[in-house]
């Protein structure tokens, strides 16, 4: 077993939490010498891989510090690639370790989402390709590993959904909005250009060659377009698949419905995006609040 979307994780703590390249640097040597450990270690479960590579580091007489900061890399990116859905079980879940690295991003405005998924050039294939792509994932709030995964036939257009498979292969009926139906719609002949003379995947969303679409291909789709409207710092899939379901709860929906939508298992999940917002909860109050209407 080597741990795979280290560098997925990596650049989401410099878009999402706004580490400084050093600390990203520290990460990327900690999660490096975890592969490496975990690539020496063959035939060990990855909950005897953690304690392993932790055990070493003390036997190894590593500082405390050194060993917190290394074991809060471990746990942020087991975290991170469950949420993504890349694995469906965190082996750092009953590891005595520092807290949570991990945070949920903030979320985009929804003239900031709005802006990104028309950024791109509907005049060229690619950017057809990449508009469907943002649409679709700003629509569903899906992961990323679940967007690559859809095949065209996962979508319907006369129901308006789209069957996505999540962890643990269960799969789940998510509701496309109109924009997202439209961009798929103009994207699907360019779609039989793009895998023509190619082996058709089936899946929707293909890269350049007509292959199917990677993680990676998705993340350099978003932070490309997210560049030109002025947000890079600020957006990869993830924050998308977040404002989608803070822009859903702030516009009144249940939020067992918002669990479902997601994927989640539990409802504890889904209310992190109760969190209100300081913009939307001062839109709130001056909206509701009796002194306020005696100002209007």
């Amino acid at each position: 077993m080597t741990p795979g979307g280290i560098e997925e994780f990596l650049g989401a703590l410099a878009l999402e939490r706004g580490l400084s390249a050093n600390t990203v640097t520290a990460y990327r040597t900690d999660l490096a010498q975890y592969a490496a450990f975990v690539a020496a270690s063959p035939g060990t479960s990855p909950e005897e891989a953690v304690a392993g590579f932790v055990a070493d580091l003390r036997a190894r007489g590593r500082a405390q510090s050194t060993i917190a900061r290394k074991v809060a890399a471990i746990r942020g990116y087991h975290r991170f690639v469950v949420a993504e859905g890349l694995v469906t079980d965190d082996p750092t879940m009953l590891l005595d370790a520092p807290g949570r690295i991990a945070a949920l991003p903030k979320a985009l405005t929804i003239d900031e989402a709005i802006r990104l998924v028309e950024a791109p050039d509907d005049t060229t294939a690619l950017g057809v390709r990449d508009r469907a792509l943002l649409e679709f994932l700003y629509a569903t709030g899906c992961r990323v590993s679940e967007a690559t995964g859809v095949d065209t036939m996962d979508i319907d257009s006369e129901t308006r959904t789209v069957v996505v498979t999540g962890k643990g292969d269960k799969q789940r009926v998510v509701p496309l909005g109109s924009h997202a139906l439209d961009a798929i719609a103009q994207y699907l002949p360019v779609r039989r250009t793009l895998i023509a003379g190619a082996r058709d995947s089936g899946r929707l969303f293909v890269n350049a060659r007509g292959g199917a679409l990677s993680r990676q291909g998705v993340w350099q789709i978003v932070r490309k377009h997210a560049a030109t409207v002025g947000l890079a710092d600020r957006v990869s899939p993830h924050v998308l698949r977040h404002s989608a379901a803070t822009h859903m709860v702030e516009g009144g929906a249940d939020l067992r419905v918002v669990q479902e939508m997601l994927g989640h298992a539990s409802i504890s999940t889904t209310q992190v995006y109760t969190r209100v917002s300081p913009r939307h909860l001062l839109e709130v109050f001056a909206t509701s609040h009796p002194r306020e209407h005696a100002r209007g």
